[in-house]
């Protein structure tokens, strides 16, 4: 053994935080001396270009070789001895540098809109050598290893070179798709608990969290939806799905993305929905979150199948003329110790003070927006969506909770914005701005459920720039009604009503999702008074008040066929159901009510426009009945919706209408079909009077359509 300098043993105790300096090739005295680390290697040759083989002499007895090559050459490969085996390999510290200067302007501005390019785990050919580029933002951390199963985990092999603000990087020959990877890191304070790879596009199934590295160009790229599926002026009805318990297979075992494939567009299509939206499809590791608490924003979940098995399922349900929506999680993550949380040993993605960095409802993270890495990293990752699997839009979780920095916080349990106020400054509108403009047939929907202003109107005007907002106030208040007794409905009245205050304010969906039907608030079925005829009938007058309402129609898998029970993440949906007609007459009638909406233009053509609705009857109630026109473009494109939200039929119920004529019952929920009592108008009514009126028989707890005749 020899005399070392420190940083040998840096390297040989695997703390160099610049091992290019030490190890590899290097010119000194004209010559190309090679420093190589291989631990348990007890021979190593350096094999030049010309195939010479120059012996290095081992100069610690962990692994440490150092020697010259004869022609001076940085092309050489290593051949190593391990007891009785002889390996051939690659230095990693013979490979030029990743990122290139300009690379590391973008990502220090935050303006790399495709900075997944670039991070994460990229397969890649260099001088003929396979293998794997590695990159990781980790700006406080003091070395930084890739470790995985092409290095035995072990941290000493692969440490990694610190570029511009914190960049770490290195090609790891040998590694290839399919290697299972994570980085090793010391921070300011000492070693932190091995993270997965936050721009990792595959990851192991939980409990095991380690990243994949992925052949992106092995994952087919889906087909597009239909041109314009997402514009004001189109039919918008979204069937929300929990893609692990729509239906379960054998032992209660998940459905894989390729069962899904085979199944779930077509069921979605043949109802008459225009839209598809999963619960949040991102790597997550506690099943119970439903997604919402995700670790690897990049990776489309390993629980149903490969990256390819997703985006064959998005190709299946663009194959059926479906637009595929995700709901997507930027407000917060959980802080499991392979996580963003503390990343680097410090508050990388997070907020150091936990008045600002943590969740107290939900327990965990959320993100610094006002750090550019970091928005760079979450606007990215929304784009990545659309880029790779030709995702047609984004429903964005928790809005409220990123805008106000006293969400859910106690008195003095919050830190205000420079202006003393709770809203947050930081937040940008950046995200809707890009999407938009790299993206224009795709679209966003915010969760958002206080009066901030301008959430779905332009960035230029002041907006948000959402594409809609979900309507969480007609939600609760719509519901409230229709859970009343029909005798108390009367002392409601407003509840209907006053959406119709605010309902253009905003380009609303109206929401019956997946948290209307858990946590003890009972299924929608469940929340409908009355005997078990009355309540299937008040299910069939809401859902048809619901398409008839002005806004977009978004519904939880399940409501569509009056699933009885509370939704359970753990068990498929009670899909026997369907053999009971009035399960089976609740389907028949939402796949009447798509048809009817889609094809009617008075019915969606206007849906976020306040010259495609009138009031017709508000003041009735006594009798709990409601009437409106909705309207289209063309002056004869008009329907009349009447909604008789008592048990009683009204018969000669007088509505003026504004043509003259017949005028045809297009749908009545209490249509014998459907489970109801088959009262109506027979299919038409013939306006009377020199100022059109119609007499309209109304069916009890029911809804009917009617529309000029041509």
């Amino acid at each position: 053994m020899i005399n070392l300098p420190a940083e040998a043993y840096a390297i040989i105790e695997g703390r160099h935080s610049d091992p290019f300096h030490y190890l590899g090739p290097h010119k000194e005295d004209d010559r190309t001396v090679v420093r190589v680390f291989l631990p348990d290697a007890t021979k190593v040759d350096a094999i030049d270009n010309h195939g010479v083989a120059m012996p290095l002499e081992r100069v610690h007895d962990t692994g440490l070789f150092v020697g010259a090559l004869a022609n001076g050459s940085n092309q050489y490969q290593l051949r190593a001895r391990y007891g009785d085996d002889v390996v051939d390999l690659d230095d990693p510290y013979r490979f030029p540098r990743m990122l290139s200067d300009f690379d590391l302007y973008l990502l220090g501005e935050g303006t790399d809109q495709r900075i997944y390019d670039k991070l994460g785990a990229h397969p890649r050919e260099i001088d003929g050598t396979p293998g794997v580029a590695f990159v990781v933002f980790a700006p406080n951390a003091k070395r930084v290893s890739v470790v995985g199963d092409f290095n035995f985990w072990d941290a000493r092999r692969h440490p990694m070179r610190v570029r511009g603000a914190g960049y770490w990087e290195l090609f790891v020959p040998g590694a290839a798709p399919g290697s299972h990877y994570k980085f090793d890191i010391i921070g300011p304070h000492g070693a932190i608990p091995q993270k997965a790879d936050p721009f990792a596009f595959s990851a192991e199934i939980r409990p095991s969290t380690a990243s994949i590295v992925l052949d992106t160009s092995k994952v087919p790229h889906p087909r597009p939806a239909p041109e314009g599926i997402n514009a004001l002026g189109k039919p918008m009805s979204i069937y929300e799905v929990h893609l692990g318990s729509w239906r379960r297979k054998g032992s209660n075992e998940w459905l894989s993305y390729r069962d899904l494939a085979e199944t779930l567009p077509q069921y979605v299509r043949d109802l008459g929905f225009t839209h598809v939206e999963f619960l949040p499809v991102n790597e997550h590791p506690f099943d119970g979150s439903w997604g919402y608490q995700p670790t690897g924003m990049y990776a489309p979940t390993s629980r149903f199948g490969s990256p390819a098995d997703f985006a064959a399922l998005i190709d299946a349900c663009h194959a059926e003329g479906l637009a595929v929506l995700l709901d997507w999680v930027p407000g917060h993550f959980p802080d499991d110790p392979h996580g963003l949380g503390q990343f680097d040993g410090t508050a990388l993605y997070e907020h150091a003070n936990p008045l600002q960095g943590r969740h107290m409802d939900w327990g965990t993270l959320i993100y610094n927006y006002g750090r550019t890495e970091v928005v760079n990293f979450l606007v990215s990752n929304a784009l990545f969506w659309m880029d790779r699997y030709n995702i047609d839009g984004l429903r964005v979780d928790a809005v409220a909770s990123m805008l106000y920095l006293d969400y859910s916080r106690a008195e003095g349990a919050w830190i205000p914005n420079k202006f003393g106020g709770r809203e947050n400054s930081r937040i940008s509108s950046r995200f809707n701005t890009e999407l938009f403009a790299k993206f224009p047939n795709a679209t966003s929907a915010a969760e958002e459920s206080t009066s901030w202003p301008q959430v779905s109107r332009p960035v230029e005007f002041g907006g948000l720039g959402f594409g809609y907002k979900w309507n969480m106030g007609w939600m609760h208040d719509t519901l409230n009604y229709i859970s009343k007794d029909p005798i108390y409905r009367k002392y409601q009245h407003n509840d209907i009503l006053f959406g119709l205050q605010y309902a253009f304010s905003e380009n609303f969906i109206l929401p019956l999702s997946h948290d209307e039907v858990v946590h003890g608030k009972r299924s929608l079925l469940g929340r409908m008074p009355g005997d078990e005829w009355q309540r299937f009938a008040n299910l069939r007058a809401y859902y048809a008040f619901m398409f008839g309402h002005p806004g977009k129609k978004l519904m939880f898998m399940g409501c569509e066929f009056a699933q009885e029970r509370e939704w359970n993440h753990d068990h498929s949906l009670d899909w026997h159901l369907l053999e009971q007609p009035s399960h089976a007459g609740i389907q028949s009638l939402i796949r009447d009510l798509n048809t009817l909406y889609r094809d009617t233009p008075a019915l969606h053509e206007l849906d976020c426009d306040g010259a495609g609705f009138e009031w017709v009857v508000t003041d009735d109630a006594g009798n709990n009945v409601f009437a409106w026109m909705r309207k289209g473009n063309s002056p004869r494109a008009q329907c009349l919706v009447v909604v008789n939200f008592s048990p009683n039929v009204y018969h000669d119920y007088r509505i003026r209408v504004p043509f003259a004529g017949k005028w045809r019952e297009v749908l009545n929920s209490d249509a014998g079909h459907y489970g109801g009592s088959n009262v109506g108008n027979s299919g038409e009514v013939t306006t009377s009077g020199l100022v059109p009126e119609l007499s309209l028989t109304l069916p009890p707890l029911a809804a009917i359509f009617l529309v000029p005749e041509a």
